[in-house]
């Protein structure tokens, strides 16, 4: 897509400082507390129509593991170069060992996974078949996870890990797909920290005082109560929200319109600054880009980027991974060459 030439202009201005920011990923510490999901991928080709029902059966070519929900946050951050901690949960089971292992690979510090033996860890198993010369098709999806929260003796023992790693981390992103984690206890421990990130589907009052929030389109018109669906609505939907959440800045992800970041200002008035979409054309897949602008935007603000530099890099990161099918992560290197390729356009 083309940008206009105002916004073109002043992202060529900052090259070199959006440069030096990927450049100083590496330094940013992170601690990631949220719901950890395994997502699995079963493909098969199909052979026949089952005898003992109208089913398919399918002959299983390949099973992908990949993390998911709060995990796909904690795996971008990784994969971008910071230096990350995750707090959660998994079950005594054969998919928290996998969620683990795929953590360790990367280096990540799971010494804040506990296990919990009462619960499976959240996975959601995608069976997909294909006849042969034929394109792959998702035929069911298999969820395991449990509506209990964790026990009292868990949340706290969350809570006390979070508390202790505050003072060796220059972010906190509460990561909540609403599936117990983030219990009160476990909130005020992660509120506890200047620069708290959530990215949080419902229930944004939870979290009053963290510094940013990052709702989407649908979780913004949630919160705020109405549609939005003008400049005006927008404007009015972001000064609603910074004051539900008595946070410092809200920023809107609104997929091909690109975001929209209000920020209160040491006066007390409200700055907005939009930010187009870098890709409108090329989105084959949107699962989990809310989780990819996060990292970017977390590691960003961690090493001195501005607001908007952050919001740029997160728009930028997210513009990468919707042209990849399912759960996906970018690099730094990457972003580069997505930026290089933002400042060819005339």
């Amino acid at each position: 897509m083309v940008l206009n030439s105002t916004f073109l202009a002043q992202l060529r201005g900052s090259v070199e400082q959006l440069t030096q920011r990927l450049d100083s990923f590496s330094q940013a510490r992170v601690l990631v507390v949220g719901d950890l999901t395994l997502d699995e991928f079963l493909t098969g080709q199909v052979e026949r129509i089952s005898r003992e029902a109208p089913v398919l059966i399918l002959r299983h070519e390949n099973t992908k593991q990949v993390p998911g929900g709060g995990a796909n946050a904690v795996y971008n951050l990784a994969k971008l170069g910071g230096q990350i901690k995750v707090a959660g949960l998994v079950g005594k089971d054969d998919q928290g060992r996998a969620l683990c292992g795929i953590f360790e690979e990367v280096g990540i510090d799971i010494s804040g996974i506990l296990i919990d033996p009462c619960r499976p860890t959240v996975t959601k198993t995608r069976i997909s078949g294909h006849a042969r010369q034929s394109v792959t098709q998702q035929i069911v999806r298999l969820d395991r996870k449990s509506d209990d929260l964790p026990d009292l003796d868990l949340q706290l023992q969350l809570a006390s890990y979070i508390r202790q790693q505050l003072d060796t981390v220059d972010a906190v992103v509460c990561s909540d797909y609403g599936d117990g984690v983030l219990t009160a206890a476990v909130i005020e421990a992660a509120l506890s920290h200047s620069r708290t990130i959530v990215d949080a589907q419902t229930d944004l009052n939870r979290y009053g005082g963290a510094m940013l929030f990052t709702p989407n389109l649908p979780e913004a018109e949630q919160a705020a109560g109405y549609n939005i669906k003008n400049a005006q609505t927008l404007l009015k939907a972001g000064c609603d929200l910074l004051n539900l959440t008595q946070s410092q800045q809200m920023l809107i992800t609104r997929g091909e319109e690109g975001m929209s970041l209000f920020e209160r200002m040491k006066d007390g008035e409200i700055k907005q600054l939009d930010i187009p979409a870098f890709n409108r054309t090329d989105v084959f897949d949107v699962t989990g880009a809310g989780d990819t602008v996060v990292a970017a935007l977390t590691l960003a603000l961690c090493v001195g980027a501005s607001s908007w530099e952050a919001a740029v890099l997160g728009n930028l990161a997210a513009s990468i991974v919707v042209r990849q099918f399912g759960t996906a992560t970018t690099t730094v290197e990457e972003m580069k060459e997505g930026l290089r390729s933002l400042l060819t356009q005339e």
